[in-house]
């Protein structure tokens, strides 16, 4: 893992925010263009993929590796609008998300707010639980009977953190306002219409292409997209040299730049990711469009290594699942195990 170089003080950290504010007007042609370059090979690539399974082609169930990936780069787009850096106008990126989450499955006035509240309290141990992957400490999950730890264990195995759980995520809990419940009409107006969008052209595509072609497309790219988006958010803050704090010792700016990877990528799926692995920047600013993260590391490459994992090393830290306050670093359950 590379160190780079030491921002430590809130002093550096907070310096960063008014050093990205250029970067944070989008130029409405190039997200117009962002959208259509994504949106229209997703729907052929969907459209070829039904019309070879229907016709007995199996191999064009290939094309749904590629169309999830587009699925997920139509997500970072839902999400720059979420946080209004796609399009200038509110009410552009307000409606452009809308649309698109019938697609991502995923009701964009419900997400928007959860997510706004994973910005807001990144990295602070005292504000966890709306947004972010389940973390306990060392002490708390010390402090469970065997049963707790037994479903904490089961929660943070990969194949229920990176199989069930995105499945779960985007089918199942979707349709529900779950955390905001009692958060009054918008989430709920949002999952209903987000789910009523989506209802629509699938009924019209059952009867189309029949329920059972329609599943064989539509279940592959939604899984693979879902399990890519859970795996990238994952990376994003679960890493050797991610930070978490409480109380005061807790500022915004720090958490951002510290807490959030650099996931360094090959360009490919730089591009099917939106950029989104320079995570540590948007956190920053996330006014800056996606597509403007790259210049960002161009012009200031003193960011380039803070927080920065390879696709190797993010492999590796699936196992890191408790956060030791003491030695300020994610652990292992055998590392927590062998300090106790």
């Amino acid at each position: 893992m590379n160190a780079g170089p030491s921002y430590n003080t809130a002093t550096d950290s907070r310096s960063w925010p008014a050093k990205l504010a250029r970067y944070h007007r989008p130029s409405i042609t190039r997200s117009a263009l962002e959208v259509l370059v994504t949106v229209v090979p997703f729907v052929a690539l969907w459209l070829l993929t039904a019309l070879a399974v229907v016709n007995g082609h199996w191999w064009g169930l290939a094309l749904t590796v590629p169309a999830a990936g587009l699925l997920v780069r139509l997500f970072i787009l839902q999400h720059d609008c979420g946080h209004g850096s796609l399009f200038p106008s509110r009410r552009a990126n307000d409606w452009t998300g809308r649309a698109l989450g019938v697609l991502t499955l995923t009701p964009y006035d419900y997400w928007r707010r959860t997510h706004a509240v994973h910005h807001a309290t990144a990295g602070n141990l005292d504000k966890r639980g709306i947004g972010d992957v389940r973390t306990l400490t060392v002490a708390e999950y010390q402090a469970l009977p065997w049963s707790g730890r037994a479903r904490y264990r089961l929660y943070r195995h990969p194949l229920v953190m990176f199989g069930l759980g995105p499945a779960w995520l985007f089918i199942c809990q979707h349709r529900l306002p779950i955390g905001l419940m009692r958060a009054g009409v918008q989430p709920w107006a949002s999952t209903l219409a987000t789910s009523a969008g989506a209802a629509l052209p699938t009924i019209g595509l059952m009867w189309w292409i029949g329920v059972g072609p329609f599943l064989w497309v539509q279940l592959p790219i939604t899984l693979m997209a879902a399990t890519a988006g859970v795996w990238l958010f994952y990376v994003q803050h679960q890493f050797d040299d991610t930070h978490w704090s409480r109380g005061p010792d807790w500022n915004f700016q720090h958490a951002a730049l510290h807490g959030s990877s650099h996931y360094d990528l090959p360009w490919a799926l730089r591009w099917f990711s939106g950029n989104i692995g320079i995570h540590h920047v948007h956190h920053l600013s996330s006014k800056v469009p996606f597509y403007r993260l790259p210049e960002v590391l161009e012009d200031h490459p003193e960011l380039r290594d803070i927080g920065r994992v390879t696709l190797r090393e993010s492999l590796r830290g699936v196992r890191l699942v408790l956060w030791d306050e003491r030695a300020k670093r994610l652990v292992s359950f055998r590392e927590a195990q062998a300090a106790a």
